[in-house]
């Protein structure tokens, strides 16, 4: 399998874990605490590399103790991080993440907003090799050019489009081949329309694949071809939800560098996520290949 380029965020996440959510303004005693590596696209590429699948990371951390966690976490998750930048000057991200008994959270991200955005330090003729190049959309110039660059070299592209209308989706929709939504992100995006009406606006805007996430409910999609389907959600222990949809899109990311249908894409993609809400944090409970390969052969949809 060609390696995946993944452009985006990276951070560091403080998870806690509680046994509910007050009703209002509290002290809570945590019922487990871990840090671990977070961010859309960071965690996409841990699910990647976790699945046997080579990664590349193009990010930009502070330099700062966090961003040296955040080094190693991803260093430690197999994924290559030669092209995950640190700007001595800049402040890492980092996320408070309050999980209750019920795997729900609340995230608490900060972002540094003088973080240089300048792309035109990555290596962009790498992408001539990629078997697919997916974004958070969380570095703009960056995303900007690489998709440019992936679509003059005819390598896939796949949107996490976790982001509401505006202009600034549309654009990019033009540079995607797959744009996978979130349910609240898809409702921003194309307001008071059935689903179906929903994705084929997100076709008009110029992609070749329209999918959306909705936890439980699983995951429906839309082709240019006119085909279209739905992915039942897998049952699963659900410890925590952090990171789910990052799970989801990097195995999607990774079936589709090797070669599979979209049915199967979004099959290996729902079992990746719901395989990640057994443990806490975004990251402990992602499968490795053979854990995926287990899991659906017990399974019929």
């Amino acid at each position: 399998m060609k390696p995946i380029v993944c452009v985006g965020h990276a951070a560091l996440d403080y998870v806690y874990r509680i046994e509910a959510f007050p009703p209002e303004p509290t002290k809570v005693r945590s019922l487990e605490h871990l840090e671990s590596g977070g961010g859309m696209a960071a965690n996409a590429a841990a699910a990647i590399a976790r699945l046997g699948g080579q990664v590349e990371l193009w990010s930009r951390t502070g330099g700062d103790s966090a961003g040296e966690r955040i080094h190693k976490f991803l260093a430690a998750d197999g994924v290559d991080i030669t092209y995950v930048r640190t700007f001595e000057h800049a402040r890492s991200s980092t996320s408070a993440v309050i999980v209750d008994n019920n795997g729900e959270r609340l995230i608490i991200g900060e972002r540094d907003h003088a973080m240089p955005m300048d792309s035109s330090w990555l290596p962009f003729d790498r992408i001539a090799g990629a078997g697919a190049v997916l974004s958070d959309l969380r570095w703009v110039e960056g995303t900007r050019d690489a998709f440019k660059e992936a679509r003059a070299r005819g390598v896939r592209t796949l949107l996490d489009a976790d982001l509401g209308g505006g202009g600034l989706l549309a654009e990019f929709l033009c540079l995607a081949d797959y744009a996978i939504f979130s349910a609240p992100a898809l409702e921003a995006f194309a307001p008071d329309r059935d689903e179906r009406a929903q994705l084929e606006a997100v076709l008009a805007a110029g992609v070749r694949h329209a999918g959306v996430t909705r936890g439980g409910e699983g995951y429906a999609w839309l082709s240019k071809s006119g085909d279209a389907g739905h992915q039942p959600a897998f049952k699963a222990e659900i410890v925590d939800t952090t990171g789910a949809g990052d799970a989801f899109h990097g195995a999607f990311a990774w079936a589709l560098a090797d070669g599979r249908s979209p049915a199967e894409c979004a099959r290996v993609a729902s079992a990746v996520a719901a395989l990640k809400c057994r443990r806490l944090g975004a990251r402990a409970g992602l499968p490795t290949r053979a854990e995926l390969d287990e899991f659906l052969a017990t399974r019929v949809d």
